[in-house]
Formats: C-alpha cells, structure tokens, sequence
C-alpha cells in the first residue's frame, strides 16, 4: 500500500512541474514520518526516497540510529533551544528557526562541533495564532541579525500554511512566500541564499509546487493516517 501511495504522490509532483513547467529535479519530496515506525520508513527507504521529515527531536534520533546512514533528516517541528544540542551535526537541514534566540543556539552547538548548519527561517504567512513562525513583516530583520552568526546559513524560507478543504485557498500564501523569498535575495545579504523555499503538505503540495516550491512535506499521503496512541 504504502509503495502505491508513494506513486501517487510522486505522480501528483511531477504533473504539477509539468503544469508549472519546472523540471521534476527541482522538487525534494520529504517523506513525513513522525508517529510511524521504522518498518514503514524502511519500505519507502527501499522505494530511494532518501528525505524524511521529523517533529520531535526524541523520535527523530531514536529513528537516526536504527535508519541508514545515508538519510538526509529534516528537522520540521518546533525546535526548543534545549534540544539544539541533539540534532545538531545529525540532520541535513533545520526548517523551523522562528528567533534569533533559537539560532543563536545552533550558532553555539554548531561552533562546538566546527560545523556549518543550514537553516530555513519559518514565516507563519497567515498570521495563525496556532502555528509558530516569524510575521512576514519581521522577516527580513530577522534573517539580517542570524546572518551575523558564523556557523549558521539560511538557505530559505519554510512555511506552514493553514489546514483548508480546498488547496486553491493556500495559493495566495505561497506566493506571498516566494514574493518575499525573492525580496530578501534581491537585498544580496551575506550567508543568506534563497535557493529553498520549503511549502506544500499533503493537502496542498501540488500548488506549492506550481508556486514555486523547492521542498514538499508529505506525510499522510505517504504513509496514510497517523496515529498518535502510540506516543
């Protein structure tokens, strides 16, 4: 089943390229894995899906030793700065820095350990009191101040744009993402690169895609419905 969802999916991605005409290798597909088990990560694993997604830094370093070694593990949960410690070094890109505070975190941890980590700043584009994520408005100052860190390099923008029953009614805040993706890099600030723009979920990944997306987040779509009794 779960090899059959993963065609769909991959299907839907390249249709919308297709449609937005953009080639298929633009596109990272991150399998979203939190709440499943390692069998499950390893079916889609053996399908070369080699980008998995995670919410919560416990799950996620418990998944990073018992998966292959060449995983690229997204961080896409809230990060607290206490937990910096942990991922730091162990995943390929943190998605959800929203202060300055939480990456000056990562700045220390990554300097202790003479790494480079690449970050997305997250922007909660529909001001939902909800979700986490810097305003828009405050975007830029925010990427300026972490640009001064060392050790730090954001590499773009996340979003997590609101949970709605028709995908069309997210489009306008992708667009907004890619609108202000394109206002910071016209600013040519230094260690600041906006070559992933990180947008689109299961409900809604194929507009993303068509509005510019780099990085799809798909977890249900993958791997069904979660269930979170296991927790």
């Amino acid at each position: 089943m779960l090899k059959d969802n993963l065609k769909n999916v991959e299907e839907r991605v390249q249709e919308a390229c297709d449609r937005a005409g953009r080639k298929r290798e633009e596109v990272t597909l991150i399998a979203v894995s939190k709440t499943k088990p390692i069998e499950m990560l390893q079916e889609i694993y053996d399908e070369n899906i080699r980008d998995f997604g995670e919410n919560k830094v416990q799950e996620l370093c418990d998944k990073i030793e018992k998966m292959p070694k060449d995983i690229k593990w997204h961080m896409i949960g809230h990060l607290q700065r206490n937990k910096v410690k942990y991922i730091v070094g162990q995943v390929a890109l943190i998605h959800s820095v929203d202060s300055y505070r939480l990456a000056e975190e990562i700045n220390i941890q990554a300097k202790k350990k003479n790494i480079i980590v690449p970050i997305l700043v997250e922007v909660n584009i529909a001001h939902e009191e909800s979700k986490f994520g810097i305003s828009e408005e405050d975007a830029i100052q925010l990427v300026e101040e972490i640009a001064e860190l060392e050790n730090v390099r954001i590499k773009g923008l996340m979003t997590i744009a609101p949970y709605v029953e028709n995908a069309e009614d997210n489009r306008l805040y992708f667009r907004k993402i890619k609108d202000l993706s394109v206002d910071i890099a016209a600013k040519n600030i230094d260690n600041v690169s906006m070559e992933i723009l990180s947008m689109g979920m299961t409900g809604d990944y194929e507009v993303a895609i068509e509005e510019g997306a780099t990085m799809v987040r798909v977890g249900t779509g993958i791997f069904g419905a979660r269930n979170y009794n296991k927790q």
